[in-house]
């Protein structure tokens, strides 16, 4: 599923239509990306409309048109992409906004993501009602320190996926977290000693993870765990040895027991 920095990477897909109108709009309206919207309200809203500026918190983006938003939550298959003017859709394409020299794509196979439209200049609850995001000033050590006693008993690789603290981070980003501040994911959070570093080091991969891979799609470095986890048999690129593999709170999780200690 897109974490942090890819949901940055396809919200920025988008940005060549940015000041234009919307001359057309097509869409799937029976497809379940648009559970909870009115297709037929998004259409006639849209058409003629602006698309005047774009933002990404955690896994959602929000794009701005006049007098009216729309909600964006790519699930585990769903992408952005800015075609052509001769573009033709394809049976995976929900929705194309149309502009006079591109066609702005909401694409997903599995239909695991989702649209939300809210007509109106205000925000909708749901973007007003966001958790503080990592970067921010508002994610404190007092906060992060609070929430780890609240789920003391929970193992950290569950508590680092718990977008109500972490938005936007998910598997491999709270994997890369844990093996550079060197914490085995089984911990329990309220066993966690150097709180400091784990919100220092969760801060420092969100930050460098958004200008890498939210620029270009780049991999980061192959001195990060990122480029040795994908496979069995992998090896940390710390010490050398085996990565291990386990499912930790329904979710596979690759860590080194030897840098990791428990």
């Amino acid at each position: 599923m897109p974490e942090l920095a890819e949901v940055e990477y396809f919200r920025k897909r988008w940005n060549p239509g940015l000041g234009n109108r919307i001359t057309e709009v097509e869409s799937h309206p029976k497809a379940r990306v648009f559970r909870g919207s009115h297709p037929k309200d998004l259409v006639a809203t849209l058409t003629g409309s602006r698309l005047l500026a774009s933002e990404a918190h955690g896994k959602q983006m929000l794009f701005r048109f006049d007098g009216a938003t729309l909600g964006v939550h790519l699930g585990m298959t769903g992408e952005l992409r800015c075609e052509g003017p001769k573009f033709v859709a394809g049976k995976h394409d929900h929705l194309v906004l149309w502009q006079k020299s591109r066609a702005l794509v909401f694409s997903d196979p599995r239909l695991f993501g989702r649209l939300l439209f809210q007509p109106g200049a205000g925000d909708p609850d749901w973007w007003i009602d966001r958790a503080p995001g990592v970067l921010s000033k508002e994610f404190s050590l007092s906060a992060m320190a609070a929430f780890l006693q609240r789920r003391r008993r929970t193992a950290i690789k569950s508590i680092l996926l718990m977008q109500e603290t972490f938005p936007g981070v998910g598997n491999w980003m709270a994997d890369e977290i844990l093996w550079q501040a060197r914490i085995d994911p089984a911990t329990p959070g309220g066993k966690i000693e150097d709180v400091a570093g784990l919100r220092k080091t969760t801060r420092s991969v969100c930050r460098k993870a958004l200008k890498i891979i939210g620029t270009d799609w780049s991999d980061p470095p192959t001195s990060w765990l990122f480029s040795h986890r994908w496979k069995e048999g992998g090896y940390c690129p710390r010490c050398g040895l085996e990565l291990a593999r386990d499912t930790i709170g329904g979710r596979t999780t690759c860590w080194c027991a030897h840098c990791q200690k428990g």
